[in-house]
């Protein structure tokens, strides 16, 4: 009987615990917050930050989009956002990263890959240099898979295999220590080489900044850095019929410091950037989509 009395007890105080942690942080506190978010100053950034143009909404500060045609192509009135792997790119509700790391070096999806054929594509839209180390003239990661006479690597080398250029593609490098490269062969096995990258002769600092060929970490960053805008406002302002100095002025304006003056880097928001261009200086079908 004792043993009864004492089990419905803890029951019932477990169960005056749950109603009370249930009133508090189950109803308490979530009217809390959302009373706290209503405050004049937050609300705006509770509510999403959003902006509004003619009655309509056409995005948040907080989130970003892309500015590109119905074919994915980049509109040249507009700078241009960081690339996104979230869904098929700034999708809010697929929120995420790429998930490649520092690893991923062979192949056309690999991040080594990615990263090269982006700065390519990118050089050749803003007229610079899109070389970058670890990568091949043509835009895929410079790296041999070598294949020694010895077992663990040791030995001289016998064999080196450009394994992200396919035959007939020609190697970026004609030989790796006296032995001539081979372009990869489709379906063949090079597991059983030493993955080598190649640096090359491209710059430490690259033209193409980093943040123009890596996505952010959640796929919605709605800024670039002052280095990547500063790139695309002699498109812009040829597409718009204006100088590049009436396009740097509207990103100056857009551009913010490190938080707290020291945390992070200056960034440049891409979309208050367009919409102010768009006021400023209009082009036939400039709205953003």
């Amino acid at each position: 009987m004792r043993t009864v009395i004492t089990t419905l007890r803890q029951f019932s105080a477990s169960l005056r615990m749950l109603l009370a942690l249930t009133v508090v942080l189950g109803i308490g506190y979530p009217f809390a917050v959302l009373a706290v978010s209503q405050l004049p100053g937050l609300q705006h950034r509770a509510d999403g930050s959003l902006i509004s143009r003619h009655g309509s909404v056409v995005g948040s500060t907080l989130i970003g989009q892309s500015f590109t045609d119905r074919k994915g192509d980049p509109l040249p009135q507009y700078l241009q956002s960081r690339p996104s792997a979230a869904g098929a790119g700034y999708d809010a509700t697929a929120s995420a990263a790429s998930n490649l790391g520092p690893e991923s070096i062979v192949g056309p999806a690999s991040l080594l890959t990615q990263v090269c054929a982006r700065s390519l594509a990118i050089g050749r839209e803003y007229g610079v240099s899109g070389a970058r180390p670890f990568c091949t003239p043509d835009g895929v990661g410079a790296v041999l898979a070598v294949f020694y006479s010895g077992p663990g690597f040791s030995g001289r080398v016998v064999r080196a295999v450009s394994v992200n250029q396919q035959c007939p593609d020609v190697p970026f490098l004609r030989s790796y220590h006296g032995v001539g490269v081979e372009c990869a062969r489709r379906g063949a096995d090079y597991s059983r080489g030493r993955l080598v990258p190649i640096r090359g002769d491209a710059p430490a600092h690259p033209a193409v900044p980093d943040d123009a060929v890596t996505a952010s970490g959640s796929g919605l960053d709605p800024e670039i850095s002052p280095a990547f805008a500063k790139l695309q406002e002699r498109v812009i302002a040829d597409a718009r019929h204006v100088s590049v100095a009436q396009v740097a002025a509207v990103v100056r304006r857009y551009t913010t410091g490190r938080d707290l003056g020291f945390l992070g880097e200056p960034v440049v928001n891409v979309l208050k950037v367009n919409l102010d261009l768009d006021e400023l200086y209009p082009v036939s079908r400039s709205a953003p989509r």
